[in-house]
């Protein structure tokens, strides 16, 4: 209900009139049955405007750190991510990296739409950066086919370090679905697992207009983090 309402009632009709959205290729988002879209990150907002602009409600796997806020705040952060499909995980690697596997699993086989970022981490300047294999093994794992989806200018609206969003307007562009299913039963196979992912990340760097570059976009953040 809550997520009726912040979608149909107060986010949605904000976002259209503030921002006036543009959206290509919706119809490529499969009506019912498990699905994972795949978007690029450019920006914190890409989780806000994303669900607001498809029918379907999406999952997304959001950082346990957002949850543990105190207070009345605290409080009414976690009310409103779980209220709008955020899912509390652990990304700190090992076990943790496997329970946010089984996560995303879950809303998979319940034939809901997954929303995951296979870069991992927003992009530092606007390039698009190498996948994480999770991604594949969730595909492969859970039968569903893939999305490719490409946020578009949402990085002018709220830059990496702003706290107020900017008025400018947005795109979201959804690519044909991509179907791994030759694959199935190969998902302990790391080489195959890459070979997806990186075809995955061709497809969003062709819709997008990004360049790529393969490297992780953490170790871009970590190294321009060591030189100040």
């Amino acid at each position: 209900m809550f997520y009726w309402f912040m979608k149909n009632l107060i986010a949605g009709p904000i976002v259209r009139t503030v921002f006036r959205p543009w959206v290509s290729g919706l119809e490529n988002i499969p009506r019912t049955g498990g699905v994972i879209l795949a978007s690029n990150h450019l920006s914190v907002v890409d989780s806000i405007f994303l669900p607001l602009l498809i029918e379907r409600r999406i999952y997304f796997l959001a950082k346990s750190d957002y949850f543990v806020g105190r207070g009345i705040r605290g409080w009414a952060i976690k009310s409103f991510l779980l209220g709008t499909g955020m899912l509390p995980i652990d990304r700190s690697g090992g076990k943790a990296s496997e329970a946010s596997l089984n996560t995303g699993l879950r809303v998979l086989v319940k034939g809901d739409v997954l929303g995951i970022y296979p870069e991992g981490t927003r992009s530092p300047d606007g390039k698009l950066y190498r996948g994480r294999t999770g991604v594949a093994r969730m595909i492969l794992e859970a039968h569903v086919p893939v999305v490719p989806v490409a946020m578009i200018d949402t990085e002018k609206v709220m830059p990496i370090g702003s706290k107020l969003p900017k008025v400018r307007r947005i795109g979201v562009i959804f690519g044909e679905p991509l179907d791994f299913s030759r694959f199935e039963g190969m998902e302990g196979d790391r080489f195959i697992l890459r070979s997806i992912t990186d075809e995955i990340m061709y497809e969003l760097s062709k819709i997008s207009g990004q360049e790529y570059v393969d490297v992780y976009a953490s170790s871009v953040k970590e190294r321009v983090g060591s030189r100040r």
